[in-house]
């Protein structure tokens, strides 16, 4: 009973404010200038009064990072800057470090730097390891200084002054500060009825750790106050520590807001982010959150003040509910304040208002956007821009029609088939082919941009469920479900796709560099290969297929593949015994069949077949654009660029209005000034903006951590120390930029990050006035790359997106073709890039499907090596100025010939009025009234004479 009566003693002192916390002081943490990758990020200061051949330094640092005892100490003098060598590490843990070492400037301040590391690697992508203390002691000194180790306390000991690091973004205070064990022991013991502590925190301090940070032994548990602005989105934290055992399946309930006047804010206001949200298609979805015993489990809060609100203290309560534990009331007080705030509290990122942005269904519609035209209902045929689809009574296409001219620059009332037959979904038994019979295709849908059906059939063994749906894109998404009705051994469920052959001139995918289709080609599914369909078609008429099922899940790109590859689809994988073969077949057909082999259903079992058809190309080719927009990828000032001869600007990352890479909102004045001084001067700017890493920089990025792998890819960690000594494990380094320190770590294929890029574009448009953005290789799928458009132009009819993307024709990237791997997204890319270790030396049939983006209704750029000059424009390429080389002569010549007013025709369209009477030449002809500009790209190993075969009749000369 004395003890309890001392123990509680003990708490009400330690929990009645910082002062009674020597660690909680914040004088006690500063900051101060070094070589961080020299000795580190962080040292303590501490002094010594007296002359002592040996002297005590007690560091409590209370340090989060794992296996203090194995990393090195180093003690320099500051008055002379020397190392001081004679050092003893006595005793190195999480809660403290007892150091012996020989002062030699006395009185005189040291510094203990405890976090040393070693980098090595790619510059960008480096490796960061923390060497052990090595020992450069004397050995007499030494050999004293053990011998006063086991009575250490005897020692003079030097005075701690302050621990410090390199600048406040690598701080550890306050929120990695932790509790010893003795002084959580304590806490809990003061609550021995609880199975689990409540924190509430305010948004300015992240939880940043599952350890306990010593800043809550001075709160009061199970209570939160804040201030807010009517009008503001504001959030706050609950930090959940189970003590006595884990905490399952955590649910979050929020009651009414009461102030003293009556009025309220209702409940359903609120959310909990970890709990659940919206995803990026935009339905709902929950969450499983678990906490375990010891460690501290965020969960963030967000609640929408009105507008209206009455000012006054709020008072509610937000409940917590853990799966077979008693639920508690946290009581939550506001006090609003009768200024209203701007946008919810967007301007400030440091508010974490921004985090609602995750829920976001912006843009998240079935409207259209240009060039494209609302869809056209016609019994079972549907026209988009340029093509038509008939479906049959079954709901699979009979007939896939193409009106695109043969050079893909105009629109005509001629029909080019791409289906020789209709498609077919046939299940196979040793007995045959089974019939299906009765079909239903019922139309549930019927929008300017989407149109869909509910499809419904039957044969014995198998009934058939599922949807379809076709966009303005030209898009079709088939999810189909085939439940047994009794038990059956199959041979085959396969999709047959009958193409016209001279609609597959081309073909792309299943591990095929881009060019000239083979006369057969067999592919099996395999996880080391980013590959799940092909791409079979003309420069005027195509058709992309790609296979999944219900568990598909966007796998990584651009390096990073092979660590979430991509999930094989169980019904058309069918543990490897699925496929793709393409053959020929008699009358001009050429079959993608698409099988899944044998296997053997249950009654009841069901397997999802999905399947896209994404019809090529999706526009025609904007050339007078094109030639317009001449590209600066480098920040420089306006006027440079004008002088140069371009008119958009691509603004990278790690420059000085958008320094950190996918979060260009830090520094939105000077971004804005540079964007109204290129506005005035008719230029137009684009930012590096993108999903597929974060930099460490972002202030939502613990509140996104505390979202498990939402947000984030699992990983093993490492990366720049940064990483390492905030985020500890569980994630996957990233790019790096060593001038700004700007470490990135990667998010996952697509996640609600997605919303919140889209909000942070819409953000970009209204308050800076952005013209677009560079995509840096593309995270993104096609819903959220519409939504993209859609915010772009309807925010800035202008506007632009360019993509760029490395050859990912490697083992490290699944041996994936940029061109297909995107192909979902290319209908709103205004231009591409493509772009590192791109092949400019293969053949034009790969120019003209992998690099040009022609048959898609895009033109494109060079960038490795410069690309070729010459080959490069007979598809009206160019390199970029500068990051590839320099078209300013090329600019000048298109301009003293006015090549914006003709006309491109390609050796790849029949009757081209200009050709070779070498193969390996191909020529292109720029057609205007009275002039032809003609480029001749060489494809021989040598330099060839060739005659030119020209048709002045229909040049019009």
């Amino acid at each position: 009973m004395k003890t309890h009566v001392s123990l509680v003693i003990f708490l009400l002192t330690a929990l009645n404010g910082y002062a009674q916390i020597p660690a909680m002081n914040p004088d006690l943490y500063g900051t101060a200038v070094w070589d961080a990758d020299s000795l580190g990020n962080h040292r303590a200061v501490v002094k010594v009064d007296k002359k002592a051949d040996i002297v005590w330094a007690h560091i409590p640092w209370r340090r989060r990072d794992s296996d203090p005892g194995k990393k090195g100490i180093i003690i320099f003098d500051a008055a002379t800057g020397k190392q001081i060598k004679n050092v003893l590490p006595v005793e190195i843990n999480s809660e403290y470090g007892d150091i012996l070492f020989q002062p030699v400037t006395v009185p005189g301040k040291y510094y203990v730097y405890y976090l040393k590391y070693v980098v090595s690697g790619h510059k960008n992508y480096p490796t960061v390891t923390y060497p052990g203390f090595v020992s450069l002691a004397d050995e007499e000194w030494k050999q004293k200084a053990e011998s006063k180790a086991g009575k250490i306390r005897k020692v003079k000991k030097a005075g701690l002054l302050q621990f410090q690091s390199v600048d406040k973004f690598n701080s550890f205070y306050p929120m990695e500060i932790i509790a010893t064990n003795d002084e959580v022991d304590n806490m809990v013991s003061f609550h021995l009825n609880s199975d689990y502590l409540l924190f509430g925190e305010d948004r300015k301090n992240s939880i940043r750790m599952t350890d306990f940070p010593v800043k809550w032994l001075e709160k009061d548990i199970n209570t939160f106050s804040g201030d807010a602005l009517r009008g503001e989105y504001f959030t706050f934290q609950i930090g959940v520590l189970p003590v006595n055992k884990d905490m399952k399946n955590i649910k979050v309930d929020f009651s009414e807001m009461k102030n003293e006047k009556g009025s309220i804010i209702k409940s359903d206001a609120f959310t909990c982010f970890n709990t659940g949200g919206i995803n990026w298609e935009g339905k709902h979805f929950d969450k499983v959150v678990n906490a375990e015993t010891g460690k501290v489990q965020p969960l963030w809060i967000g609640v929408q003040v009105p507008e209206n609100a009455t000012p006054g203290i709020y008072e509610g309560a937000v409940t917590v509910k853990p799966e077979g534990l008693k639920a508690t009331d946290v009581k939550v007080v506001l006090n609003v304040s009768d200024k209203k705030i701007i946008a919810k509290g967007d301007n400030d990122p440091y508010l974490m208002s921004r985090l609602r942005w995750l829920n976001s269904t912006l843009a998240m519609d079935d409207g259209i956007v240009p060039p494209y035209i609302p869809l056209e209902v016609n019994g079972k045929s549907v026209k988009c821009l340029g093509r038509e689809v008939t479906f049959g009574d079954n709901g699979f296409p009979e007939s896939i029609r193409s009106y695109f001219s043969p050079g893909n620059i105009s629109i005509t009332n001629e029909a080019r088939e791409i289906l020789a037959q209709p498609v077919k979904l046939i299940v196979e038994t040793d007995k045959g082919v089974l019939e299906w019979q009765n079909p239903s295709f019922e139309m549930i849908k019927q929008k300017e941009g989407a149109v869909a059906w509910k499809m419904k059939n039957e044969m014995p063994g198998f009934t058939m469920e599922g949807t379809v749906q076709m966009e303005f894109d030209g898009n079709i998404d088939y999810r189909l479900v085939l439940t047994a009705t009794r038990d059956m051994t199959l041979k085959d469920i396969r999709l047959e796709v009958p193409m016209m052959s001279d609609a597959a001139k081309y073909m792309m995918g299943l591990g095929k560099k881009g060019g000239l289709r083979p006369e057969k080609y067999d592919w099996k599914w395999a996880v080391k290969k980013n590959q799940d369909g092909p791409w079979l078609g003309d420069v005027n008429a195509g058709l992309q297929v790609r296979f999944r099922d219900d568990h598909y899940s966007r796998p990584l790109n651009t390096n990073f593949y092979q660590k979430k590859p991509l999930y094989m689809p169980d019904s058309w994988c069918n543990n490897g015994k699925g496929g793709i073969t393409i053959i020929p077949e008699s009358g001009n057909i050429v079959l993608v069949k698409s099988y899944s082999g044998e296997r053997v259903v249950k009654k009841g079992e069901q397997l999802h077949y999905y399947f896209n058809f994404l019809i090529t190309p999706f526009h025609i080719l904007e050339t007078k654009k094109h030639w317009h927009n001449r590209y600066y990828h480098k920040f420089l000032p306006v006027d440079s660029v004008i002088a140069y001869g371009a008119n958009v600007i691509n603004v990278h990352h790690a420059t000085d209005i958008n320094p950190y890479i996918n979060y260009p909102f830090l520094r939105p004045e000077k971004m804005k000034a540079y964007v109204d001084e290129a506005h005035s001067k008719d230029v137009k700017v684009k930012i590096y903006y993108t999903v597929r890493e974060l930099t460490d920089r972002a202030p939502e990025m613990f509140a996104l951590r505390s979202l498990g792998d939402e947000i984030f890819s699992p990983g093993k960690g490492g990366g720049y120390s940064w990483l390492q000594e905030h985020l500890d494990t569980n994630y996957i380094a990233a790019w790096f930029v060593p001038k700004l320190k700007d470490a990135a770590i990667i998010n996952r294929g697509i996640s609600r990050w997605h919303n919140f890029y889209v909000e942070g574009l819409n953000w970009l448009v209204k308050n800076i006035g952005i013209d677009g953005v560079y995509i840096d290789d593309l995270a993104f799928d096609r819903t959220t790359m519409k939504r993209i458009r859609k915010v772009l132009l309807r925010g800035n009819p202008g506007g632009l997106i360019d993509l760029h993307s490395a050859n990912q024709f490697n083992p490290r990237d699944g041996f994936a073709n940029s061109a297909n791997l995107y192909l979902e997204n290319l209908p709103y890319i205004d231009r591409l890039w493509f772009g590192e270790y791109f092949e400019y030396g293969l053949s034009p049939d790969y120019w003209l499907v992998e690099v040009s983006g022609i048959p898609f209704g895009l033109m494109g750029e060079m960038l490795q090596d410069g690309g070729n000059p010459w080959r490069g424009m007979v598809y009206g390429m160019t390199a970029r100025a500068p990051w590839s080389g320099d078209p300013a002569p090329l600019w000048k010549l298109w301009d003293e010939f006015g090549i914006q007013d003709s006309k491109m025709t390609g050796y790849w369209v029949p009757g081209c009025p200009v050709t070779t009477d070498n193969e390996k030449v191909k020529a292109t002809a720029y057609v205007k009234k009275g002039e032809v500009l003609i480029s001749l790209g060489n494809w021989n190993e040598n330099d060839v004479d060739v005659t030119l075969n020209i048709a002045w009749d229909k040049l019009g000369i």
